[in-house]
């Protein structure tokens, strides 16, 4: 093992390094790279048994865990989950809209690493890897941009971008983040900073809500860039106006609610020893 260098005072002073964790450990992501946090990938779905296929097919096989919600589907949803994935969790959901269905799904969750994605088709589970890549590099919370350079969007009308584009400004205003896209459903997290998220919203605010909890808690966000598609069958459920008063309604509640302290990184897993291999 190789010291870990560093000053104090003035003073050099050095340290053995963890040693890494065995390669059994490691989940091979491809020829050249490894990872030794286990993933789960949870998909809010209500009525969409002809998307799922387009969906889980772009969900990488070295994912550890799907965790399927469902919002009372009056349709095949949870049959053809099965189907594609015998091994998903299902979770039934007790009340309604994303965020309530999302807080089921994050609590259902065993893994390291929890990621959000859309059922409708209009995230790509191909790129799930870069949220990953950046949690084992050092970010405590990423979030997905279509602003970013190489992200884009084929579903925003210009009332949406408009809207995100003002909500966005607010954000970094009152909370002195950075942020290039706020209400885009695509993030991922340790799983121990739930408690820092600690989702209570029962809607589409609910990706506004975890954005800023993650700054104010003082979690390391990292963006990523994006590619949004159109949904592939079916209608959204988002509503332009509505959903932007309650994201705007949100976004003030939380400048007077107190931040939850993040969890310390566990000392068997420093980021020296949690990332790739």
């Amino acid at each position: 093992m190789s010291p870990e260098i560093t000053k104090h005072n003035g003073k050099v002073h050095s340290s053995p390094l963890r040693s890494m964790p065995p390669p059994s450990s490691f989940t091979p992501v491809t020829p050249h790279l490894a990872i030794s946090p286990t993933v789960s990938v949870v998909v809010p779905a209500m009525n969409e048994a002809e998307n799922l296929p387009h969906v889980f097919a772009t969900i990488p096989q070295w994912v550890d865990e799907i965790v399927l919600v469902d919002g009372n589907s009056v349709d095949d949803t949870v049959a053809v989950a099965k189907r594609l994935r015998p091994n998903v969790k299902v979770v039934t959901q007790k009340g309604k809209g994303k965020g309530d269905a999302l807080a089921a799904g994050f609590a259902a969750c065993t893994s390291d690493i929890i990621v959000m994605i859309d059922a409708d088709g209009s995230t790509d589970g191909r790129e799930i890897i870069n949220f990953v890549g950046a949690l084992v590099t050092g970010a405590d919370f990423v979030k997905g941009s279509r602003y970013a350079a190489g992200g884009g969007s084929d579903d925003l009308t210009l009332n949406r971008r408009l809207g995100n584009k003002v909500l966005t400004g607010i954000v970094n205003v009152m909370y002195k983040t950075q942020y290039t896209d706020l209400c885009y459903g695509y993030n991922a997290f340790w799983a121990r900073h739930l408690d820092v998220l600690n989702l209570d919203c029962d809607g589409f605010e609910v990706e506004t809500l975890m954005n800023v909890r993650a700054a104010k808690a003082g979690l390391k966000v990292h963006e990523v860039p994006s590619h949004e598609r159109n949904r592939i069958h079916g209608e959204s459920n988002l509503h332009v106006v509505r959903d932007g008063f309650r994201v705007l309604k949100t976004i003030l509640k939380e400048w007077r609610r107190q931040p939850t302290p993040p969890q310390p990184e566990p000392a068997a897993t420093p980021a020296a020893d949690r990332g790739v291999a």
